[in-house]
């Protein structure tokens, strides 16, 4: 019994993990220089991120969707209040970073405008 319990952990040392983690880090580093491409809007607070204004209703926008400053992109549910979250500048929508009724975080990026 003892010389499988020390052949276990052998076995479990170069588990395959590290290895599966490399390449699972890999395919994020394209999309952080992706996100580097552009403007992240970012949300100003935590709370709940929706896409449309009701589950009837279209999404706020789409990539490839052009947006006016101050368009709604999406809103942050806060403490029973909707919160629009707004287009900084004029620009193309390149990716939209979260999904709808999706909870995110203070300074999370939710949308990636055109550089």
């Amino acid at each position: 019994a003892p010389e499988r319990i020390a052949s276990a952990p052998a076995v479990h040392a170069p588990a395959p993990a590290p290895s599966a983690a490399a390449p699972a880090s890999m395919p994020s580093d394209p999309a952080t220089i992706v996100a580097k491409q552009g403007e992240e809007v970012k949300s100003p607070m935590v709370g709940t991120a929706y896409l449309q204004a009701s589950p009837e209703a279209p999404p706020f926008i789409a990539p490839g969707d052009k947006v006016k400053k101050g368009q709604t992109l999406l809103i942050v549910e806060a403490m029973k209040t909707m919160n629009p979250i707004q287009a900084p500048r004029d620009g193309v929508v390149v990716e939209v970073l979260v999904g709808d009724a999706q909870p995110v975080e203070f300074g999370e990026a939710l949308v990636l405008l055109e550089a």
